[in-house]
């Protein structure tokens, strides 16, 4: 029996003396030498006792190691769970307790903190550095340079990403080898990858965009990586004439556009610069056009699904809008159980073979959210026009993309409402040029209070990764609610829509 996503992506490296990736310092690991790196952290994982089925949960710096690390739980047939790197340890354990993995790896720097975390929930620490360097790169030296690969169907779990819901509890896709090969296979096609192609990749690898995009494109199609540790203007300028083709969030466009040395002539060996994860302004969209000739390929795609939707490669790309339904994927926009006419606003459904097998341990979750016949409801607000192109409106979940991370407000609020001198809180997601949106904060305060808003901030930050931290908080004497009690959001969102962007 096959292993369906190794088979695909790994095992092609085997005969590739070529380069896959390009490093910032000017290396290049090729093919097999990667493959040789993948085949010593699968059976540094086996020597951990790590069994097909079991989690590897992994937070630690972007590297060729990290990315093998990925490939090697594929290969052993066990399940890959990427965390952001800017997680707490108090956000940590959660992730440990609901996905009991058999094996953490973490940085060697954070290895104290999250010792008994991981001890808590009787998994091994084994750690990594992004230079490659750890108690886990000890134990994949001299471990043999091959392997053979556990068998995996298409069904079977290839990986667990963790994404907000709607109690506040974080949820853990379960995404199979064919929900991720199906996805890589349709966008190889239309966004018209080679092996000609080096994509210039300064996504983090915990997110769905960074690792199931951009790495699984690249190695299904064959291509080089510029594989850069993170965003970083100066070296991102360097590699661009390297590069054919780049994906990045609105904040990578918006951070070149600042910098005139970013011109036409800088890109003339790139063919596609790819957008998502968060909302790109149609502001962005004109002004890059405008400085390199290029128009900016914006597409959809969410922790559950991967990628839904794409503006077109060849065609028009309209700014605004995220394009037309992947090729196998269907999508309707629902209101009142029924499907809405072309131009009407409802929720978002889709179906096809990149839809997830449901939630982690959640089966109340996955029913309400993934309908027996294999409709998902996203919880996103859009329309669809007469030619078939989406258009994202807003969030029925409230949920914060920021930067192309997801932020849950009620975590935010839940912590706000303990600060001395706050009566209530509402958070919210507002426009902003470089990150797409923005957290703000609203808060009321308490009767004879005046908080200062930079310590609420200060209060709450220990506890909170820095991305999902307020970037903005205003103090007022009451939230404002309708005629039920709730607090009307959207009225929020519009007094304070110009706060980042005036």
């Amino acid at each position: 029996m096959a292993n369906v996503l190794f088979d695909a992506l790994f095992a092609p490296l085997s005969g590739r003396e070529g380069p896959l990736m390009i490093l910032p310092d000017g290396r290049r690991l090729s093919g097999r030498a990667f493959l040789t790196l993948l085949a010593q952290a699968a059976h540094a994982l086996r020597a951990a006792g790590v069994q097909p089925g079991d989690r590897v949960a992994v937070q630690v710096a972007k590297s060729p190691e990290a990315l093998a690390v990925y490939g090697a739980t594929v290969a052993i047939g066990a399940v890959f769970l990427p965390l952001n790197t800017a997680y707490t340890p108090a956000e940590i354990g959660y992730f440990l307790e609901n996905a009991m993995p058999r094996v953490f790896l973490c940085d060697p720097a954070k290895a104290a903190a999250l010792t008994p975390v991981a001890a808590a929930q009787g998994a091994t620490l084994l750690t990594l550095d992004g230079a490659g360097g750890g108690s886990f790169a000890e134990a994949m030296a001299g471990q043999p340079d091959h392997l053979i690969p556990e068998p995996r169907g298409p069904q079977d779990l290839a990986a667990i990403l963790y994404t907000s819901g709607t109690t506040g509890r974080s949820k853990g896709a379960m995404l199979t080898h064919a929900n991720l090969l199906s996805n890589a296979q349709v966008l190889v096609d239309l966004w018209r990858f080679t092996d000609r192609d080096v994509l210039l990749h300064a996504l983090p690898i915990f997110h769905t965009h960074g690792l199931f995009v951009a790495s699984n494109v690249s190695l299904l199609s064959g291509g080089q990586m510029i594989f850069l540790p993170g965003f970083d203007l100066e070296v991102v300028l360097r590699h661009l004439p390297q590069a054919t083709a780049m994906m990045g969030v609105p904040t990578f466009y918006t951070r070149l556009l600042d910098d005139p040395r970013f011109d036409r002539a800088l890109c003339s060996g790139m063919r596609l610069f790819i957008s998502g994860s968060a909302p790109l302004l149609a502001e962005t969209h004109r002004a890059f056009e405008a400085r390199t000739g290029h128009r900016i390929l914006e597409r959809y795609g969410m922790t559950e699904t991967n990628m839904n939707t794409s503006n077109p490669y060849d065609g028009d790309r309209r700014a605004g809008t995220v394009g037309l339904p992947l090729p196998g994927v269907e999508l309707r926009i629902m209101a009142d159980g029924a499907e809405v006419p072309p131009g009407e606003v409802g929720v978002i459904e889709v179906r096809g073979p990149n839809v997830f097998a449901g939630y982690w341990q959640m089966p109340e979750k996955t029913a309400e959210e993934l309908r027996e016949d294999g409709w998902f409801i996203t919880g996103d607000l859009g329309t669809q026009d007469a030619e078939g192109y989406v258009t994202i409106v807003g969030r029925a979940k409230d949920l914060v993309i920021t930067g192309g991370y997801n932020v849950y407000p009620k975590e935010l609020e839940l912590l706000l409402d303990e600060v001395p001198g706050v009566l209530e809180s509402a958070v919210i997601g507002l426009p902003h040029p470089d990150f797409g949106e923005a957290v703000f904060a609203v808060i009321a305060r308490a009767k004879g209070a005046d908080p200062d808003p930079q310590a609420i901030l200060a209060a709450i930050a220990p506890a909170l990764a820095k991305f999902k931290q307020p970037k903005g908080v205003v103090v007022v004497d009451d939230l404002p609610r309708n005629t039920m009690g709730k607090v009307q959001k959207a009225l929020l969102r519009d007094t304070y829509k110009g706060w980042f962007t005036a």
